[in-house]
């Protein structure tokens, strides 16, 4: 009998092929890295042609390397949720260069649309901010830029890379999951569906939306390896993350610590309000009945450690990380605010720009590489005052992501935040909750609580900062991150 699943994890600097066993267990794994371009400052592009031959040639290796498609059961996808793509419905060819999740280009669109007092209506409607990161104000931008998709008429399609991909897997098919949509801020989160006063609102074009369906369920067949193959798991990567840490029960946290750093609570059947400037957003649907989560978005974080890396050479792997840190007893007064795509929650300051501040002729390259770590545990911080602001307070955070094999960092964000900290020993948490919603769709698992015996074992960091160092290294953050909100 197939039992296994195949996990597409299509990331911001990587795809992913992964297969699955039905007791979380992955049996192969294949990957790929992805090109950004950087155009101009502020912008970030990928190419949707790339996306998709990588894409598919990591999956027929994870396919190849567990003996073919006879063996997979379904297939799941997760993906980078808000990077929007134009493409041809007649040719299947992209239109457009990829606009990026972390790409600022429509800041000065957001903020006109803010004065001129449209985000309470956007709020309340999607949950979420008016603020570049999100898919609209993208798709507008192109509609009013890019002659090949604002003359495609009956001809363009628009979608999230995983609606981008399911076209090409299954030759035409033109959906997106609830979790997906959730991120457009063109999706009113309480009804489900496509708002035509915020289509209007950003300038987006209906026809070319795809239609909205579930998270777990039938969702057409590929046939490009050897055998058809159904699709039965979508879900965008931190909702994919929050289902794999098996955040089930109302007020269960995960943090992921990817390119960015991304925070949800359970929220349950109703949409939370926030009044703090954190996300309302849809963890899944299933059945057609949504359940919520609150949101906490940070930009950058491994990304972060990446930048240290190739562009200022600092390290030469990211293993370095956690020696450096450890080499030194402290940061030396050194604080570094890594907003180098602005500042997302709570902030929400689209135009800050990164800044190391603290620096002395003792510093060394250890106190700012140390400094580069810690930002993580401080974004983390001010994320956890405002959900507790929100009447949501952290028990437990469970991490997950790249960042989070690092001993050091892990230990470093249980003492900032005062809370223990659970690691699975499986940190890929985004495929595996990919792989859990394919095993609901498909019916190897009657729900969500019966799939999460796929999570597996986790290890459990505990406080042992002291209160006053805790202390003063949060104030020296905060005075960090005023410096770089109002430099003057």
């Amino acid at each position: 009998m197939s039992d296994l699943i195949l996990v597409i994890d299509e990331g911001t600097t990587s795809t992913r092929a992964m297969a699955f066993r039905l007791d979380g267990s992955c049996v192969a794994t294949a990957g790929a890295e992805l090109t950004q371009h950087y155009p101009e400052p502020g912008r970030v592009e990928h190419d949707a042609s790339e996306i998709w031959t990588k894409t598919l040639a990591v999956a027929r290796t994870a396919i190849e390397k567990v003996g073919g498609a006879e063996k997979i059961a379904a297939i799941g996808i997760t993906n980078q949720r808000e990077t929007i793509v134009f493409w041809d419905r007649e040719t299947g060819e992209p239109l457009a260069p990829a606009i990026v999740w972390q790409d600022r280009r429509t800041a000065a669109t957001c903020r006109s649309l803010k004065e001129a007092g449209n985000e309470p209506m956007v709020q309340a409607k999607t949950g979420l901010l008016l603020d570049p990161y999100f898919s609209g104000s993208k798709i507008g931008w192109a509609m009013a830029h890019w002659d090949a998709v604002k003359t495609a008429g009956s001809r363009l399609a628009v979608g999230t890379v995983e609606s981008w991909l399911i076209w090409k897997l299954t030759g035409g098919l033109h959906i997106t999951d609830a979790t997906n949509a959730s991120r457009t801020a063109l999706m009113a989160i309480g009804s489900g569906h496509w708002d035509d006063g915020l289509i209007e609102l950003f300038g987006a074009p209906r026809s070319a939306l795809p239609e909205i369906v579930d998270c777990a369920g039938h969702f057409g067949e590929t046939r490009l390896f050897g055998a058809a193959i159904p699709i039965c798991g979508i879900a965008g990567d931190q909702q994919a993350a929050t289902i794999g840490q098996s955040c089930l029960e109302i007020g269960e946290t995960k943090a992921t610590f990817g390119t960015g750093a991304f925070v949800l609570s359970q929220a349950g059947p109703i949409p939370p309000t926030s009044r703090n400037r954190l996300l309302s957003t849809i963890v899944w649907q299933i059945d057609g009945r949504r359940a919520y989560a609150l949101e906490g978005s940070v930009f950058v974080a491994g990304s972060l450690i990446k930048w240290l890396r190739d562009a200022v050479g600092l390290i030469g792997t990211a293993a370095e990380t956690e020696i450096l840190a450890r080499s030194v007893p402290d940061n030396g007064g050194t604080f570094l605010v890594p907003a180098l795509s602005g500042l997302g929650a709570p902030w929400w300051e689209p135009e800050a720009r990164a800044a190391i501040s603290g620096l002395s002729f003792s510093t060394g390259k250890a106190h700012i590489v140390r400094a580069a770590l810690e930002a993580m545990a401080h974004q983390a911080h001010d994320l956890k005052t405002a959900f507790a602001a929100d009447g949501v307070d952290w028990a437990c955070v469970r991490i997950d992501g790249g960042m989070v094999a690092n001993n050091w960092m892990a230990q470093d964000m249980s003492d900032i935040l005062g809370v223990n900290v659970e690691r699975p020993k499986f940190a890929e948490t985004t495929a595996l909750g990919a792989a859990m919603l394919a095993g609901v769709g498909y019916g190897l698992f009657a729900n969500l609580a019966e799939a999460s015996a796929m999570r597996g074992h986790v290890e459990t960091f505990t406080p042992q900062i002291a209160e006053q160092t805790r202390v003063d290294r949060l104030d020296g953050w905060c005075r960090a991150v005023q410096r770089v909100i109002a430099p003057n």
